[in-house]
This record gives C-alpha cells, structure tokens and sequence, in this order.
C-alpha cells in the first residue's frame, strides 16, 4: 500500500498534542506495571487466549507470572488477528526493546525478563508519561477511597458511584459510606447529607466528574432512582459532569476469566434517560454506549440536547471498524465543542500509547478522507479540529 503524506502528517501533528485521558481505571499508588504479567493480565488478553482455547489453570491468581505470560503469548497465533494483539506489538516495541515485527512463542521468556528489568526503573513512571506525552489522567475511585498518597494534578480524582446506586442494601455499604462522611445514613435526610458529603470530599481533592456504568434496563426517574436523582443534584450543585457508560450486562458468560463476563444487549434505549436530561439541563453528561449500533442515537440526542455529549468508544466498541463508523457518524451531526474523542480505559499506564496511537490513526485518516480532501478544510484547520477532540473538549467539558 502507498504511503498517504497528508494522513501521515495528520497523524504526527496528533501525536504532538499532550494528552488529558477523561476515563481510565489506574491505581495512582501503582500506575505502571511491575512485569509482563500486569500487561497480558489486562482482560482483553485473557479474554482473548481463553476464547481461542486457553484453559483457565494458569489464569488463577496463584498461578506462575511467567508461565501465564509464556502460555498467553502461545495462543497469540490463534489472535493475532485482533486490534488487541497490534498494542501488545506496539507495548513491546515503544517499552522493551522489542525490534520485531511479530510476538510468536519464542520471544516470551525473554520479553518477560526484559520487562522486570525495564519496569523497576525508579523512574519508570515518568518515563511512560514522557513517552506517552501524557499530561493528566482521570481515575475511577470508589467512594471511600482515600485520596490520598498521590499528585492529584496529575491522577485526577473520578467518584464512581455503582456501588451506591445498585448495592447500597449489601452488607458493609452504608457502614462504609459513614466511615466515608461521618453520617450514618439510616434514612432519606441523613442519606442526602452523606451523599453531599462525598461530594464535598471529591470536590475538595481536586475531582473532576462522577461517573457511573448502567444496566440495559435501567431507567432513572425522580421518584423511583432516590441516590442516582441524588448524585445528579450534587453533580448540578457542585458543577461535575455525570459520566454515564451505558448498557452493560454483567455476568452473561458466568464461567468467563476474570473481567471477562459482561456483555451487552439490545434492549437498552437514550429514550431511558429522558426525564433524567430534561430534568437537568445544567448537568454535561458525558455518554458511553457499548454498541456502534447505538451510536446513532447517540448521535441524534448529541444534537438535540446541550447537556449530552458522546464520550469516547467503549470496551466493545473500541477497535478500529466500529470507531471509524463511530467517529464519521459524530463529525458529521455534532457540533465539534461537544466531541469527547477517547479514553484509554487503562488499567496500567503503558496502555494509553498504543490504545491512543490505534485512535489518532483512525481520527488522521478521518478527518483526511471526510473534510481534507473534499476540500471542506485545510490542513492546519484539520489539525485544529483533531486537537479539540484529542484534548481541547476534555479541558472545556472537565474544565481541567
């Protein structure tokens, strides 16, 4: 295949930008993977060799790093296929030294071994956020974690709240709540204080956004959705975006890996969240949908209502045909200010190079084929359009 000078120029004018990643599931007291293990235990990994034939043995916790790592990468002629398999290539290359062009069996022991030498650099961290010209990075944090023990301008603080919406009646949930807020929730008043509470904790370390994940079937109202309709009134009052990624089924394939046994259907429609829109008029809300399928709807409420913005390509969706469906859909019906364009949804922080890499290539070629070259902008117009949703809409809609 020929080279494309201007998706090639495209794209290296993206890689430039720093990154402000909205969503991502990182510990910030350990960002960065200690071994290859923390690589390949990444779910799509195992979700992947366990598809294709792996047996779980050597996916139980107790099991040996090296050999979990040296069997994964055996089955990886069977995926190698996959977008997954392309940023494990690139994690190799862009991390350890790696020259070739495919990972096969034989190169498993080495790159393990390689990896525990390069990742206990003391200065490993900031080497992969050099590398990655990442500026800032959201996280998901239940809502009694402390906050404490790390750069918060850096690993910035994201309340996730299912937890308290879909498991407040489990024992031990309100007891940590009132560990959390010092009140003891025993009825709606001191449930709407407590509520506030972590609202003024987060706020106070420096949050950005609240954020939940939502079953196909749920459908908040004022009346019947008492601590969702809460958080969405703290979120107003404390002038948060409500991050809602929306139409996971959990525990569809009960017997799956760790991580990999949630699903989606298509029973799930924005026309659930209407009263929820309509009700909150200054609340952004950040929406994820788990199939393309529902990407024009997505779409289409984008459009309509100022406070629903489409944010990034979710789990499923994340690999290179259904963002590229995705993202021409999104450039051609909503106004450019409301594009969130990515989020790694990392778990270490040596996904964000390849994961945004896969996405700037995807959004470079885009914007050539869809506004270049019919000659609907520039290049330096191009450029400008792909850094709003690379980064500019993240600093406006988070205001970081």
């Amino acid at each position: 295949m020929l080279a494309d000078g201007l998706v090639q120029s495209l794209t290296a004018a993206f890689d430039a930008i720093p990154l402000i990643d909205p969503h991502s599931h990182i510990d910030p007291l350990s960002p960065v993977s200690r071994s290859l293990d923390d690589i390949l235990g990444y779910h799509y990994y195992t979700e992947l060799a366990h598809s294709a034939g792996m047996p779980q043995t050597l996916l139980a916790k107790d099991a040996d790093p090296k050999a979990r790592c040296r069997e994964i990468i055996r089955h990886m002629d069977r995926y190698d296929n996959t977008a997954q398999y392309r940023w494990f290539v690139e994690i190799c290359r862009n991390f350890l030294g790696f020259t070739g062009d495919r990972v096969t069996a034989a190169d498993a022991d080495s790159l393990f071994d390689e990896s525990v030498k390069r990742f206990a650099a003391k200065d490993w961290e900031a080497q992969v956020f050099a590398k990655t010209k990442l500026e800032k990075i959201f996280l998901t944090n239940e809502f009694d974690d402390n906050l404490e023990g790390f750069d918060t301008s850096k690993y910035v603080p994201c309340l996730r709240t299912d937890t308290l919406v879909f498991k407040f009646q489990e024992p031990g949930v309100r007891e940590r709540l009132a560990k959390a807020t010092g009140i003891d929730a025993g009825d709606l008043p001191t449930l709407k204080k407590a509520i506030r509470a972590l609202f003024e904790k987060f706020v106070s370390k420096g949050a950005k956004a609240c954020a939940i994940s939502l079953p196909p079937d749920f459908a908040p109202t004022e009346k019947g959705s008492s601590i969702f309709w809460m958080l969405a009134e703290n979120c107003r009052e404390f002038k948060l975006p409500f991050d809602l990624m929306i139409g996971v089924n959990r525990r569809v394939y009960e017997n799956g890996v760790f991580q990999g046994q949630d699903l989606f259907d298509r029973r799930c429609s924005l026309i659930q969240y209407k009263e929820l829109f309509n009700a909150f008029p200054d609340v952004t809300f950040p929406i994820s949908v788990l199939t393309s399928g529902q990407n024009q709807e997505l779409v289409a409420y984008s459009w309509i209502f100022p406070n629903v913005v489409p944010n990034g390509h979710w789990w499923y969706s994340n690999i290179p045909a259904y963002i590229s469906a995705d993202l021409r859909e999104r450039l051609q019906g909503v106004p450019k200010t409301k594009l969130v364009g990515y989020y790694s949804d990392a778990y270490k922080l040596e996904f964000v190079l390849p994961k945004y890499g896969m996405y700037r290539r995807i959004l470079a070629r885009t914007i050539a084929d869809e506004f270049v070259r019919p000659g609907l902008l520039n290049e330096t117009e191009a450029v400008a359009l792909g850094t709003r949703l690379l980064r500019d809409n993240v600093r406006e809609i988070f205001k970081v």
